[in-house]
């Protein structure tokens, strides 16, 4: 791995651990006489600002290691996933030259598989993509969600019933190319640089309490004073911020649409349901290195292993 370019990649569902392994990694590599940076890859966490709902690392926890593709949009920009694969491909590549380990670190998976595996974005359709908008303000995304569901089934789950933005452009890719957009996104596809990819996973009862109490963390620690700050800098407005987990409840609970409990409630149920549908996403990596964060020989043993390849 030493000069072959390599990126390591540290995915899995929220709340199982990746920014403390990816730190782990980087301090490590920083021991072998290795410099670490690393790329985020979680779509949330691109947004300035949305710092408590995400648990964005702060400056401090970073342990002077270079972070990049954090607090690169306002709220009110759009999230794209073309232009996020154009940007962290870009930082990657900086990274190898000055001869650095990249480490893309994070659980949005569409968002990981466009840097790693040879994605092309089709050509956006104007009119197909308007009926399918008329369709979600007339019909709703939990229709467009079925509707999708009977196209294709992976990215549905991936992307859930709620999300009515990203639906309709899974739509208006199936009707435009005629292809699944799961399907453009094949398991065994040649990765984009050589990969050595890391997948975190937590049996599903201990998983559930951890993500139930971060979300009573993200309350306790201020998200609702964040989300105000945020709403006065347009929150509302954006397309794509303003759906975010927590913060959409956050915001109901400010216009007093919901209690206190009932935003926690519903941003548990999401956040629950949110990290089944990134299991399944990441199931697709077929060499990925499986490890369970709570088992500490382990992990210290794929650090290690890690490390001794990168300076070989």
């Amino acid at each position: 791995m030493g000069g072959d370019g390599r990126v390591l990649a540290v995915v899995g569902a929220t709340g199982t651990g990746k920014s403390d392994l990816s730190l782990a990694i980087a301090d490590a590599l920083a021991g072998a006489g290795r410099r670490a940076e690393i790329v985020n890859a979680d779509a949330m966490q691109l947004y300035r600002g949305m710092d408590i709902g995400t648990a964005k690392l702060v400056l401090e926890e970073r342990r002077g290691h270079p972070h990049h593709q954090l607090d690169v949009l306002d709220v009110v920009d759009e999230a794209s996933v073309a232009a996020y694969q154009r940007h962290a491909r870009a930082d990657i590549d900086a990274i190898v030259a000055r001869g650095a380990v990249p480490v893309l670190v994070g659980g949005s998976g569409l968002y990981v598989s466009s840097v790693l595996f040879p994605f092309e974005f089709p050509a956006r359709d104007e009119a197909v993509r308007t009926r399918l908008e008329k369709e979600l303000e007339e019909r709703g995304p939990g229709a467009l969600y079925r509707d999708l569901v009977s196209l294709d089934r992976a990215a549905a789950e991936a992307i859930g019933p709620h999300n009515g933005r990203r639906l309709v452009r899974a739509l208006e890719v199936a009707t435009v190319t005629g292809e699944p957009v799961s399907g453009r996104l094949p398991a065994e596809a040649a990765p984009w640089r050589p990969t050595t990819v890391i997948r975190l996973g937590i049996d599903r009862a201990d998983l559930v309490g951890r993500l139930d109490r971060r979300v009573e963390r993200m309350w306790s620690s201020g998200l609702l004073d964040e989300v105000a700050l945020l709403a006065a800098h347009g929150l509302r407005d954006g397309s794509t911020a303003t759906r975010a987990i927590g913060y959409a409840q956050a915001l109901d609970q400010l216009d007093g649409v919901l209690t206190r409990d009932e935003a926690v409630t519903a941003t548990q149920a999401l956040t629950r349901r949110y990290a089944r549908r990134q299991v399944s996403w990441f199931r697709r990596y077929e060499d990925a290195v499986d490890l369970d964060p709570r088992d500490g020989a382990a992990t210290r043993d794929v650090v290690q292993g890690l490390v001794r390849a990168a300076v070989d």
